[in-house]
């Protein structure tokens, strides 16, 4: 697999450029301007990439349809990442094909810290109906960044999905391929007496199948276990808070924990 990482500027010029074979690593020895972007192109219409996008941010193991193009943040937009995330003049920038088995292992099919709102062919990616004002610190993509920390709120490393006090708030986790999961574990952000809780949420998946989750005030993790099932997205959604005065629930991480389903 033929793979080639870019840095365009805001005009589509390329700024910097490496390409390899199943694997590539493109050191850029410049400060970011805004509206840079970073393009993976991939000679594959689909494949399993270990992609780093920043050294800060570390890498995931992702599902790609297509080539990936990220936008290098800047102001509001980065204070979800960490302070050294693209910061400075030299950055390490790599791609390789993942191996067989590191993909065919059970593990969380849910982290990705390449996530952002318009990669819709980099996988897993998350969407919602509502994020906090906007505001990068409560965008939904926190809620896969590998993040846990969840006893206070705001910038990194305290970033989460905020629902804006909205009832109907629904997130929806899409793996862009058919899956078997049996495992959800839900870290709600905790910073109390700030911080209000979910008595219960309902998860629907893509085969039509319904599960809840009853949960309790705590710092501590949530999981639910459920027989196997092959989907290729969820949704959490129907999260009923406890009566509480504070108003602001809100989710730290969700991971999901299943295998790939290799088709012959």
């Amino acid at each position: 697999m033929e793979l080639c990482m870019k840095i365009l500027d805001r005009d589509m010029r390329t700024k910097a450029v490496n390409r390899g074979t199943d694997e590539v690593n493109l050191v850029y020895s410049q400060e970011y301007e805004p509206e840079d972007r970073i393009v993976l192109e991939t000679s594959k219409e689909a494949a399993w990439i270990w992609l780093q996008f920043d050294d800060a941010l570390g890498r995931s193991l992702v599902y790609v349809t297509g080539n990936v193009t990220y936008i290098v943040p800047f102001g509001e937009k980065r204070i979800n990442l960490s302070p050294k995330a693209f910061y400075g003049k030299k950055h390490l920038l790599c791609a390789r094909k993942a191996r067989d088995f590191e993909t065919d292992i059970y593990r969380n099919l849910a982290v990705n810290v390449c996530d952002q709102h318009h990669l819709e062919n980099c996988y897993p990616h998350v969407s919602a109906n509502v994020e906090t004002r906007g505001e990068a610190v409560f965008a939904a993509q926190n809620a896969i960044d590998g993040v846990t920390v969840n006893t206070a709120h705001g910038e990194w490393p305290y970033q989460s999905w905020g629902i804006n006090r909205q009832a109907d708030a629904v997130i929806r986790l899409s793996f862009g391929r058919t899956v078997e999961i049996d495992k959800i574990i839900l870290y709600c952000r905790a910073d109390f007496p700030h911080d209000n809780w979910w008595k219960s949420v309902k998860f629907t998946f893509s085969d039509g199948s319904e599960l809840k989750m009853q949960m309790e005030k705590s710092v501590l993790p949530h999981e639910l276990d459920f027989p196997a099932k092959q989907v290729s997205w969820l949704e959490m959604g129907q999260m009923v808070k406890s009566g509480e005065p504070s108003p602001f629930p809100a989710l730290t991480q969700m991971e999901v924990y299943g295998r790939e389903i290799r088709v012959s």
